[in-house]
Order: structure tokens, then sequence, then C-alpha cells
């Protein structure tokens, strides 16, 4: 990812469950340095989130994913971060050996006892394998029938606002 083209305050990750286990990278970097977290990264500018979902899985892990529901969504004065239940849609899981230095697919209740495994990590694994992600609605753009804002909505082709 080109570092110019990168939106530092957006930023996304997924929880992918597989046969029982999870899909975790060991990060090679910052304060997840060592630690088995859940994969992710920042989104690009005009990139959308479940884009920058698909685009970061399949760099980091050689996994193919798709969003299928939302986790959690985490703010703070300057940044955000959304964090999906992701399907498992093909690919070996491999490392990049950049962000990452291992891929793993780890059992569910290992990765919940692991200490290698952070504690947010950890509650994110724990939601998507309890079932409570809230269902995903991906977003389609219509030049004729798209809201300018998020009070409006559509009737019968035209607008009004709530």
């Amino acid at each position: 990812m080109s570092e110019e083209n990168t939106d530092w305050g957006k930023s996304v990750a997924g929880v992918v469950l597989r046969d029982g286990k999870v899909l975790l990278a060991r990060h090679t970097y910052g304060a997840g340095k060592g630690r088995l977290i859940i994969p992710g990264g920042y989104m690009q500018n005009g990139e959308s989130p479940e884009g920058a979902l698909q685009r970061e899985f399949l760099e980091e892990t050689g996994v193919e994913v798709r969003a299928v529901g939302l986790l959690g969504v985490r703010f703070n004065m300057h940044d955000w971060y959304v964090v999906f239940l992701a399907e498992y849609v093909g690919g070996e899981a491999r490392s990049d050996h950049d962000e990452n230095s291992e891929v793993v697919w780890l059992d569910i209740e290992k990765a919940l006892a692991d200490a290698d495994v952070p504690d947010l990590s950890k509650k994110l694994i724990k939601a998507a394998a309890s079932g409570t992600s809230m269902p995903f609605t991906e977003f389609v753009h219509s030049e004729k029938y798209a809201p300018t804002s998020l009070y409006c909505t559509e009737f019968d082709g035209e607008r009004s606002a709530k």
C-alpha cells in the first residue's frame, strides 16, 4: 500500500471463523508486535470499509474474505476502527513476511486462552463465535436516488427530509 494514498484516520479488521478455528496473524511492529491479532489495516483514500477489509486480508494473509456482519466500532477524537465478521471465500493462509511473521488458523478455544492473543482480539473472537454480529448491508450508490444527507429517505423517487 502506498503511504500517500493511506487514510490514517480510518481502519478496519475482521474475524474469520472456519471449522472451529479463527484466522490470526503474528504482528511484527507497534503495540501488537509478537502477538497474534485479527488481521486488518488502514483504508486507502476513496476505498470502502468492506473493500479495505478484502484488500488487507488478501495482502496480509493470502485469504479472500467477504464482510457479513459488524462486530464493533471504536472511535476517538482522531480516528475510527471498524471490525467485521468476515466469511472465508478462498485462499491459503500465509504470512506476508512484512506486517506479520506468521498467519495461522487457531482453534477458537485455544485463541481465547492464549496469552499471545490481546484482549480486544479475544473479545471480538467471542462476539463472532457467539453469533452476536449485526448483519452487514453493502451500500449501493445511485446517482438518481442517493440521499445527500443521513436524514433523507426516498419515496417514489422523490427526496424527503425526516
